[in-house]
């Protein structure tokens, strides 16, 4: 039986914090109906989250990235009216710049209780917010072929994406310090190379049996094959502040996915690295973001980021164009140049205290800066 050739549909989801309005500290407890007015106005593709101060979005599978950021912005839009109703206000960041994870509280669900007492402190601290991209690649072998492969374009997707700087009002010299937090649960970071989805399922299987997980959606690989989905879900992003970010780094996905099928129809791959190299530059992108290098492996060369965005837009130039994404993949390059949200939000901070103001107030700044560029 041969390959089903892939559709690359795309999915987003995004989870986002939830402030008050007044003072911006994160909302313990929310109004009990808050999720419900959300779901009375978004239906299923809005839920709750492990914690009560985080709500999550989804978006329909769409075909072109334009449409699905589309379709972002108007649940985004939806969240933010209906917190609004309730003196709250979203924010897009993978942490909260000076709220103190102990306070939260978890939504008193089984499955969540379940997570408490399984995972212990470690979920507790995971007052953190990722993206989740999901590719429609139909063939389970595909799948997992694929998923090898991208593997390498991570820590890029990572870089383009940070936007968690700040924990409990120090600044953590992380430009994403969600993964500091995330990487503390088991079976995250990258994942392993697989040969089939047989083996994939064997995986499964396996610690399902020795009852270590119920099923597939406990793997919490930087990528992984969906359990729900035909999809191949990359995990490793922060949640980005901009859409228009949003935008660039699905398109980047989307593209990455598209050429390295296009290189199997020719007989070719994307070489697979040692998983030691790929963490390496995992670390880079978590600790630098854009501001510094990735290694460019091939060359055993670090690698400024601007000048590997425009490596990567020239590489995946046509399939961009056949995707009809290659305006949003063009922005990869201006995020590498001028920065991504970590980048924004220091600055904020920067400028705030050469004011004159507080550690406190100018953490109060960047939490205001958050609220005030949701929309954009």
């Amino acid at each position: 039986m041969g390959t089903l050739n892939p559709t690359f549909t795309l999915g987003i989801e995004e989870e986002y914090l939830i402030v008050h309005q007044d003072s911006l500290e994160l909302v313990q407890q929310p109004e009990e109906k808050f999720v419900e007015a959300c779901q009375d106005l978004l239906g299923d593709r809005v839920t709750g989250e492990y914690l009560q101060c985080q709500i999550e979005v989804g978006t329909q599978p769409h075909i072109s990235v334009g449409d699905a950021v589309a379709e972002l912005r108007q649940l985004r839009q939806g969240v933010a009216e209906t917190a609004g109703r309730f003196g709250y206000a979203p924010i897009a960041a993978s942490t909260h710049p000076f709220s103190k994870w102990r306070a939260q509280t978890h939504t008193r669900k089984e499955r969540y209780d379940a997570l408490r007492a399984d995972l212990g402190q470690a979920v507790r601290r995971m007052v953190i917010c990722g993206m989740h991209i999901h590719i429609g690649i139909e063939d389970e072998d595909l799948r997992i072929d694929l998923m090898n492969q991208a593997s390498y374009f991570l820590p890029h997707i990572l870089a383009l994406s940070c936007s968690s700087p700040f924990w409990e009002g120090e600044d953590t010299g992380l430009a994403s310090y969600r993964l500091t937090v995330f990487d503390a649960l088991p079976r995250t970071g990258l994942p392993d190379q697989l040969g089939s989805y047989a083996e994939y399922q064997r995986l499964v299987e396996h610690l399902v049996r020795s009852k270590c997980l119920e099923d597939g959606t406990k793997i919490w690989w930087d990528i992984r094959p969906s359990d729900k989905f035909p999809t191949v879900e990359a995990r490793i992003a922060d949640v980005c502040t901009s859409l228009a970010d949003v935008g660039a780094i699905v398109a980047l996905y989307q593209s990455v996915m598209a050429y390295l099928y296009q290189l199997r129809r020719s007989n070719q791959r994307w070489r697979l690295y040692p998983r030691t190299l790929i963490m390496e530059n995992r670390w880079r992108a978590q600790r630098y973001g854009v501001s510094d290098c990735l290694v460019d492996h091939g060359r055993s060369e670090l690698v400024p980021m601007s000048a590997l965005a425009g490596e990567l837009i020239e590489i995946l130039g046509e399939n961009a164009e056949q995707l009809g994404c290659r305006e949003a993949l063009g922005r990869i390059y201006n995020i590498a140049l001028n920065g991504n949200s970590a980048d924004r939000q220091r600055k904020v901070h920067t400028d705030a205290m050469a004011a004159g103001k507080s550690q406190e107030e100018a953490c109060l700044a960047v939490t205001q800066h958050l609220v005030d560029g949701f929309l954009d």
